[in-house]
């Protein structure tokens, strides 16, 4: 009989490991993580527990009973009437049936909507189309009903936007200028995040969702943080989710600062204890998965970067599960078989209050 193991790597292919192979790649992706964020490595148990789950003989394992934890989404139900390029099956379905379907036949702990593009910068001037759908679909849910979108200040440069171009002007060698560009795009993502939280709320709001910050670097997530502090003084009974964009915030202007506290290169460990204080209700921690390193190394990684932030935080911490983060394959439809041990170990071992 075979002692192979049926596992993935980080691009979903599929393979069989010896149990020391993957034991080894679990010990090799956590010492990574540790020496990156400088946070310890996972116990000599945790690691065996990690190994446990990953060799679990069923396609679909789940977390031990009376350990489930709350899932909230950002966009799932659009999954339903999206095209297959996106991940979805292409059902006819408005955006109303599509969250009542996420709820009632998935028996979803939260639904949302957002824009087709699922940035901030498009809902501004169709501001009263969106609140008027959020209205009408909130009138007929049960569970949560969230708003979301990513603040994505690369929409802010131009030839989209009325910005210079960062990303342009760093190759040459105009690092004034690209921070100036930067910061200018900050202050406008800011404005724009908070005119859609306002007015939203005034139609019911019962959650806001940002998503992926700081996915055009520090500047993007510094003009998150602002708008969850301005929101909040208006607002203190606004659930607003911050999600981050990766393992650490990228150091494209590298000199931004929110309340003292530089924002390039922070750690999850690092980011629940801004976003905390800029009012964020729950944090989603966000770990990019390597394509080419196995599921094991990934997860072990990013289980080590959960933990950390669970511990550091005061406020809830949801590991991000999507495609290609935290140790779910890069794959528009990613494998049940990795997805649910991925779930399962954060959860146990990192102690994600959610996904």
């Amino acid at each position: 009989m075979s002692q192979k193991i049926l596992t993935r790597m980080g691009d979903g292919e599929r393979l069989a490991m010896d149990a020391q192979e993957i034991r080894d790649d679990i010990r090799r992706g956590t010492a990574e993580a540790a020496r990156r964020a400088g946070v310890p490595e996972l116990t000599e148990a945790e690691q065996e527990e990690l190994f446990a789950i990953l060799a679990e003989p069923g396609r679909i394992v789940s977390v031990e009973p009376g350990r489930e934890v709350i899932v909230t989404d950002d966009g799932c139900s659009m999954s339903f009437y999206s095209g297959q390029d996106g991940g979805g099956v292409g059902a006819p379905l408005s955006r109303l049936q599509a969250v009542l379907t996420y709820e009632r036949a998935c028996g979803a702990d939260t639904t949302s909507m957002g824009h087709s593009d699922y940035s901030y910068k498009p809902v501004k001037p169709i501001i009263n189309f969106e609140a008027n759908d959020y209205y009408n679909i909130s009138q007929v849910t049960t569970a949560p009903f969230l708003y979301g979108a990513q603040p994505n200040m690369g929409l802010y440069f131009q030839p989209d936007g009325p910005c210079a171009n960062a990303a342009e002007l760093m190759p040459l060698g105009k690092i004034d200028e690209a921070r100036a560009a930067q910061e200018e795009a900050c202050e406008h993502l800011r404005r724009d995040l908070v005119f859609v939280g306002r007015r939203l709320a005034e139609v019911g709001l019962e959650g806001l969702n940002f998503d992926t910050c700081g996915s055009a670097g520090d500047a993007d997530y510094l003009a998150a943080l602002q708008a969850v502090e301005e929101l909040k003084k208006d607002l203190p009974d606004l659930p607003i989710i911050m999600g981050g964009a990766g393992e650490f915030v990228l150091g494209m202007h590298g000199g931004v600062e929110y309340q003292g506290r530089r924002l390039a290169g922070l750690y999850p460990h690092e980011q629940v204890k801004v976003a905390e204080a800029a009012g964020v209700d729950i944090y989603g921690v966000a770990v990019s998965t390597a394509t080419t390193e196995s599921v094991a190394w990934n997860l072990a990684r990013a289980v080590t970067f959960v933990k950390a932030a669970s511990e550091a935080s005061s406020i809830p911490v949801h590991a991000n599960v999507g495609m290609g983060v935290c140790g779910v394959p890069m794959m528009e439809q990613p494998p049940i078989d990795a997805v649910t041990r991925v779930s399962k170990a954060l959860v146990q071992i990192g102690k994600a209050d959610g996904l």
